[in-house]
């Protein structure tokens, strides 16, 4: 992959991160309380349903 397809994926990736589980951001904080959340299974369920989505698009355009 080339840059620029990496920072999609990490633009994608961040977006779902905050749509679906309401996390503002994937960097390590080094902090417990930043670094671990707690999330709902109907949370990873949807988040995990956008990222499958985001990748058939991703093959379908190529």
């Amino acid at each position: 992959m080339n840059r620029q397809a990496d920072k999609t994926i990490e633009i994608q990736l961040q977006q779902i991160a905050l749509d679906h589980l309401f996390i503002d951001t994937l960097e390590t904080r080094n902090s417990d309380r930043l670094d671990f959340h707690e999330i709902s299974v109907w949370a990873v369920k949807s988040a995990l349903l956008a990222a499958y989505r985001a990748g058939r698009e991703a093959a379908r355009q190529r």
